[in-house]
């Protein structure tokens, strides 16, 4: 996760060295749970930062981030051929950390940034490359669904990125306070834990009249989300606890 080439940027982290964080499986756990790469590259000189639906699988060759796209996008023109160097990032901000004074307060966050060149999977392999990005959307989707048309498979483009190049920095904490810091401790202070949840699913009134039953697809993704959150705040309920 950490090897360099000459042509990429550092991946130390150099602002709080210590959140920086190599463990491979913490880089995993961040890109499983997000939905969203925002993808900077540039174009015509001038700088661009775009968001995707992405998904993380393997084609064959090892772990590859990719990006879904129509065949007509400008990034999926700019990579044909050799591809194009991309900086994307998955950023997930676990809570608001309110101290005593706002040039203490923070965030608790995960984010990595993933350095490579994007390249457009081969057609062969495209309609496995986007059954991954599906899965990675909405597990157990796809025992759900009807197969892909090669119309519709045709009609998008994937891009792979590899894996090799992120850094990873992190921030889990409480607010940092002591009782002699010379705050006024008499202000609240302390974290607001923020997370993804699923509202209540609304049905296509289509599908519902003709008699369509919930899906266990979606039943598994709003719990998914319900027991990712109340994990990391029983965690950081944890952590503030008073020390022995």
């Amino acid at each position: 996760m950490t090897s360099e080439t000459p042509a990429s940027p550092s991946l130390q982290v150099r602002r709080k060295p210590q959140r920086q964080n190599t463990d491979t499986e913490v880089l995993f756990g961040i890109l499983a749970e997000g939905i969203v790469a925002h993808v900077g590259f540039v174009r015509g000189g001038a700088p661009i930062v775009l968001p995707y639906l992405y998904g993380v699988g393997d084609l064959g060759e090892g772990p590859v981030l990719l990006l879904h796209g129509s065949t007509g996008g400008g990034l999926f023109l700019d990579a044909a051929g050799d591809g194009v160097p991309v900086s994307v990032t998955v950023t997930h901000v676990d809570g608001l950390v309110f101290a005593a004074s706002t040039f203490e307060s923070s965030a608790n966050y995960r984010s990595a940034v993933v350095f490579g060149r994007a390249r457009i999977v081969p057609d062969e392999l495209r309609e496995r490359a986007l059954w991954q990005v599906s899965d990675h959307l909405m597990p157990g989707r796809r025992a759900e669904v009807r197969e892909m048309t090669r119309k519709e498979v045709r009609a998008t483009h994937v891009l792979q990125v590899p894996l090799d190049q992120a850094s990873v920095k992190v921030r889990f904490d409480g607010v940092g306070d002591t009782p002699d810091d010379g705050e006024d401790h008499t202000v609240w202070a302390g974290v607001v834990p923020l997370a993804v949840l699923a509202g209540t699913p609304v049905g296509s009134p289509v599908t519902q009249a003709a008699g369509a039953t919930d899906a266990a697809s979606v039943a598994a993704f709003t719990q998914r989300l319900h027991d990712l959150a109340a994990e990391r705040e029983a965690r950081l309920r944890e952590i503030m606890q008073p020390g022995d």
